[in-house]
């Protein structure tokens, strides 16, 4: 009897597989479609205020049920007023100008409805055609401005409905619609609805719809690959893969096209031939592909469902049988021998109550024993009395460290690893269940993907080695890859040890992440490839190649514009064991794949190689032409000049220049050509004359003058030594007024000495020139040259009298103070600028007589400072 021993779920050694290239590659050429971005919460739902309006004080979401009424009036008016449209055409008029009736022998134009003479015969003679036509017809320019004015007023917050617009829909609620509007409204909301749980969460493309069907003999390099593609994807593909360093397809591949867009592709080999089963909304198909290289497929049985299906799966164990499921509750066993056998018709779930109208049904170890299950867990049904012989296999709410709101999203049987073995994910973890262990999951992990995982796909691996389990989520594009040991067997048959989850999970690249790689595009262009890059998974599919000792592993993943992309994982040496922790069912925040970088790349991986970068720029030049320019007519276009222009803008006016006379003949000869109306040159406009100056202009006059004769240098050279002369004469005449005063000093000549050298140090320093203008020579006033400007302006008569020794007096400053005050307001009040420092010798001369008048003033005695007051 083998001892029993205690194993950790999970810890142990696991696999370490390295992608080789920096993204996801473009596996084939883009799917030639027009693809339509997938519905976004904004385009259902009310924005704005009107959308904190109606969210107040409640919790869901507002739909936006009179925009996509109103979508449909636009988008299909001939289903929304097509008879009463057709009806009364005739009595209303969308025209600009006046109502106006052409009447023809036998013919009038517009017709009258019934005519009022008819009632009163008497009044036949009164009436005119144009009379009968305008009484019976309605001029809707009005209303129609209106509309135009509202559609251009779009979003404003301050938008108001028009009274004109309020009176007609009240007239018409009752009799213009071809559907009467409440039984409209219903069906439209009731879409609106489904629209709005399908964004919450969509299960249509449960399970993908892409499958690999590997070649039958190990070694080959060769396989096929089925997936789906066109406009409308309903077209399943046959491509035939050669496995290389970078694989690529070979040859054309075989084509079907369905009656639907195809929700799910599924596989399996039995007998040494793939069976494949094809699932859309309405129909279910099933096709046979022999084992040998290069092989048709061959379409077998289809069958149709009333109600739309959720689940097709394909036996393991006997060929040509299926099990299908529809959102109705019922289960089908199909055989393509003996047709459909209903197993099941439940439309409420099995353990408690849950809105979800998903079913699922998959094979297991015994070829009549099936498995059923629903949002709420699994059962196991005998084909044979299903009634009867049925037992569960999983409850959601039974299970310890279930979280709350916890629901089935995908089971898949996973007997190419172990024959009684099934994966049963959720939208937090997964769980490895075990037939003969009923309701005891052998395995759990959560997973912290940011949504359900929808796909799975199996690699089994070989005595001793782990199995590759990969986990996809469709909206997210998230990709993981987790490792688990299967049982491990004694040489008696016994058990000897249970699963064990092998490794951390890990994180692969996705279909968006390639994005970077690409080449620089235009801003329109970015956004549009990022919206193809973007969207949603609709498959996952891999294959095993072995190359000797070399093993790799390629990943092919679908989105719904069916672009199928692929990477490469390289088997490295194994990585050492992870540390475990006491609670093995749940993982913390920080040890989730989810919040890292892809797997651990190689240095320098952060290029794609050459022949990837070369693989993208094909990619994306073939999808620039899928985004090509709409297809050119082989006549011109023509637009009536009605819709442009009024009838008073097209008249000629009654004094019309010349240019406007130039103007026209152009564009009648370019409409009489049917050509393109071209730029044209007016004939240059001659400068204006130089005006004459004034007498005596001012400064700015005079520059501007120069400016404009092109005189600029001339006038710049006149003007510095007009303020050098200017300058030097009124340096000269405050130095003359200075010696002069000295002789009569104060207490505080030293003051006054020192304050006069200082002010003239800053003058000096401020005085230079300013910067001259490029291409223009300074020019310095020659030594003797007469000054340019007229001396400075004596001293006003109220300034006199305000600096005489009577005015200081009264004002109550003191006599030893009285020079000192006028030497500082003589110093200010010099009008011009002081002068800049001459080159050469007449620098040092201007320079030198203060510095004397300083040094003789400090080396002369000082006199004693009398006391104040004496």
């Amino acid at each position: 009897q083998a001892e029993t021993t205690f194993v950790p779920r999970r810890g142990g050694m696991g696999e370490s597989w390295e992608p080789v290239d920096a993204a996801a590659v473009p596996f084939l050429p883009p799917n030639a479609s027009c693809w339509v971005p997938s519905l976004a919460p904004q385009d259902i739902l009310y924005r704005g205020v009107l959308r904190r309006k109606l969210r107040a004080g409640k919790s869901g979401a507002a739909l936006d049920f009179a925009k996509q009424l109103g979508h449909f009036f636009v988008d299909h008016p001939e289903d929304a007023f097509g008879s009463l449209g057709r009806l009364l055409h005739k009595n209303f008029y969308l025209g600009n100008s006046k109502l106006r009736v052409s009447v023809r022998p036998g013919v009038t134009i517009p017709s009258p409805t019934p005519p009022l003479a008819d009632a009163s015969p008497n009044l036949c003679l009164l009436f005119s055609p144009q009379r009968e036509a305008r009484g019976s017809t309605i001029r809707m320019t009005a209303l129609m401005e209106e509309i135009n004015r509202l559609e251009a007023r779009r979003g404003c917050p301050r938008q108001h409905l028009a009274s004109r617009l309020r009176w007609f829909s009240h007239l018409c609620r009752d009799w213009l619609f071809e559907v009467p509007l409440g039984l409209l409204a219903d069906c439209v909301h009731e879409e609106l609805l489904l629209q709005w749980a399908g964004l919450l969460f969509d299960d249509s493309p449960t399970g993908g719809a892409l499958a690999w069907l590997p070649p039958e003999d190990t070694g080959a390099r060769t396989g096929r690959l089925v997936y789906p593609g066109g406009q409308a994807m309903n077209h399943l593909y046959f491509q035939d893969v050669v496995l290389e360093e970078l694989p690529h397809a070979r040859g054309s591949p075989a084509q079907f096209e369905l009656n639907g867009r195809i929700r799910q592709v599924a596989a399996a080999r039995v007998d040494g031939e793939d069976f494949v089963g094809v699932r859309s909304d309405y129909h279910c198909g099933v096709w046979r592909v022999p084992g040998r290289a290069g092989a048709a497929p061959t379409a077998l049985q289809v069958i149709r469902t009333c109600v739309p299906a959720s689940c097709l799966t394909v036996s393991p164990h006997l060929p040509g049988e299926l099990a299908v499921c529809t959102q109705s509750g019922a289960i089908y066993l199909w055989s393509v021998e003996t047709g459909l056998q209903r197993l099941r018709h439940d439309p409420q779930t099995m353990f408690f109550r849950d809105p979800s109208s998903w079913r699922w049904s998959d094979f297991t170890a015994h070829p009549r024993v099936l498995s059923c299950a629903d949002r709420t867990g699994l059962q196991c049904l005998d084909a044979r009395a299903p009634e009867r012989c049925h037992f569960d296999l999983f409850k959601v709410g039974e299970e310890a460290g279930c979280q709350q709101g916890e629901r089935v999203v995908l089971p898949m049987y996973l007997g190419r690893a172990h024959p009684s073995q099934h994966l049963v994910t959720t939208q937090f973890s997964m769980y490895v269940l075990d037939e003969r262990l009923p309701q005891v999951p052998m395995l759990k992990w959560a997973h912290m993907m940011k949504a359900p995982p929808l796909f799975a796909h199996l690699t089994p691996g070989g005595p001793g080695r782990s199995h590759k389990v990969l986990l996809g989520a469709s909206p997210t594009q998230e990709l993981l890859l987790l490792q688990y040991r299967g049982e491990k067997w004694g040489s008696g048959g016994g058990g000897r040890s249970a699963c064990q989850l092998a490794g951390p999970p890990q994180k692969l690249h996705s279909i968006a992440g390639c994005l970077q790689h690409l080449p620089a595009q235009l801003p329109h262009r970015h956004r549009l490839l990022q919206q193809r890059l973007g969207a949603p998974a609709a498959g996952l599919a891999a294959a095993l190649q072995e190359d000797g000792p070399r093993e790799s592993l390629l990943v092919f993943q679908l989105s719904e514009a069916g672009d199928v992309f692929c990477q490469r994982l390289t088997h490295k040496a194994a990585r050492p064991p992870a540390p475990t922790s006491g609670n093995e069912g749940t993982a913390a925040p920080g040890s989730s794949p989810l919040f890292d970088a892809p797997a651990s790349s190689p240095p320098g991986l952060g290029m794609p190689s050459p022949a990837t970068a070369l693989r993208y720029r094909r990619w994306l030049k073939a999808l620039s032409k899928g985004y090509g320019e709409p297809p050119r007519h082989a006549w011109p276009p023509t637009l009536s000049q009605k819709r442009l222009f009024t009838r008073k803008e097209l008249e000629a006016p009654a004094g019309a220049s010349a240019l406007h006379e130039q103007a026209r003949q152009r564009l009648r000869q370019a409409m009489r050509e049917g050509g393109r109306i071209q730029r044209w040159d007016p004939p240059a406009p001659q400068p204006p004359a130089l005006p004459e100056p004034a007498e005596g202009p001012d400064p700015l006059s005079a520059r501007l003058t120069a400016a404009w004769s092109g005189d600029w240098c001339q006038w710049w050279e006149e003007r510095t030594s007009f303020n050098m002369a200017q300058r030097q004469r009124a340096l000269r005449e405050r130095r003359r007024r200075q010696k002069r005063a000295r002789g009569r000093r104060s207490l505080s000549a030293s003051f006054t000495s020192s304050l006069t050298y200082q002010s003239e140090l800053s003058e000096l320093s401020d005085g230079a020139p300013p910067p001259l203008s490029p291409g223009c020579p300074a020019v310095l006033p020659r030594e003797g040259s007469p000054p340019g400007g007229t001396p400075p302006a004596s001293p006003a008569p109220h300034e006199e009298a305000l600096l005489s020794s009577q005015s200081l007096r009264c004002r109550g400053i003191p006599k030893e103070r009285r020079k000192t005050l006028r030497d500082y307001l003589a110093v200010w009040a010099e009008g011009p600028p002081e002068p800049p420092e001459p080159p050469g010798s007449q620098a040092s001369q201007l320079c030198i007589p203060s510095s004397q008048s300083q040094l003789s003033s400090a080396s002369q005695p000082r006199r004693k400072r009398p006391r104040m007051g004496f």
